[in-house]
């Protein structure tokens, strides 16, 4: 049964672990959420582990400074897991192969101390995609020739960011995923290192169990998220529960921020493959 609470104080006695995402519930971009800190500090001080778990394409160490930089405080969280140590991981597999990089110059701290060798499209083994060259003025189909030429040779693509779109403030902007998906519509072949696959999913209960000191149960786990392809699916596809935040980037889809229509978050969520455990507005204790 779905339950539409303004209040995880309500939830989390039934859980050991959160696996929390981080732009949408814990910030938005621009600041963090204070209601949504305030939360995981409370269920940390119970006894809960939180790991964030976001398809940052880059090194969680980097993800750590960009969180504080956005104000949310350390004791939010017990570790943090990115697509971008995933993405590192699946470098570590190539040693030797040369990387066409589609991403702006913010995301290289992805590929520092694995000895890669970049190249330009023409001569590149493979193809990591970070994001946008520029977010603020391109979409994907400013992509479509470039693709065009990756198709041509059979490159294989590896998406540092399977999210679609993400916030910054007001305004949503396009990331690695839109690129992604172009390129596998037109018959690229492309691995998501990150939401909503399972490999960072691993990597994050891993990480929950070392700070936990022992083995967590899937049904002691909850995920908080605001992204029905990311968070949502993942959650379901790994078999934890799920608490959905509305106020996110889907907020228009459901009537709003402030007041969104529970029958219509239902019916895109239970079209997009079950139902979360809990609906939220945001994540507030």
């Amino acid at each position: 049964m779905t339950i539409f609470t303004d209040h995880f104080s309500a939830l989390a006695p039934d859980y050991d672990v959160v696996l929390s995402d981080v732009w949408g519930v814990v910030h938005n971009g621009v600041a963090a959420f204070p209601e949504a800190c305030d939360a995981l500090t409370r269920f940390r001080e119970a006894g809960g582990v939180v790991v964030l778990i976001t398809n940052a394409p880059r090194p969680n160490g980097v993800v750590a400074t960009q969180v504080a930089h956005f104000g949310a405080p350390r004791s939010i969280y017990d570790a943090i897991v990115s697509s971008g140590d995933v993405t590192r991981n699946e470098i570590g597999n190539r040693p030797g192969q040369s990387i066409f990089h589609i991403g702006p110059k913010r995301d290289l701290a992805i590929f520092e101390g694995l000895g890669v060798t970049f190249a330009p499209v023409e001569r590149a083994d493979y193809v990591v995609c970070s994001g946008l060259f520029n977010e603020e003025t391109e979409t994907p189909d400013h992509y479509r020739d470039l693709l065009g030429q990756m198709l041509s040779r059979g490159l294989f693509m590896v998406c540092g960011n399977p999210d679609v779109v993400v916030e910054r403030g007001e305004q949503l902007l396009y990331c690695a995923g839109a690129i992604a998906d172009l390129y596998a519509r037109l018959g690229g072949e492309v691995l998501y290192a990150g939401k909503p696959y399972a490999p960072i999913y691993d990597l994050a209960l891993k990480l929950a169990q070392d700070a936990r000191g022992r083995h967590v149960a899937r049904k002691r786990v909850l995920a908080i998220g605001d992204s029905v392809r990311t968070d949502f699916k993942g959650a379901a596809s790994y078999g934890i529960d799920c608490l959905f935040v509305t106020a996110g980037i889907h907020s228009a889809e459901f009537g709003g921020r402030d007041d969104p229509d529970p029958d219509a978050v239902e019916r895109v969520l239970i079209a997009a493959g079950g139902k979360p455990r809990a609906i939220a507005r945001k994540l507030k204790w």
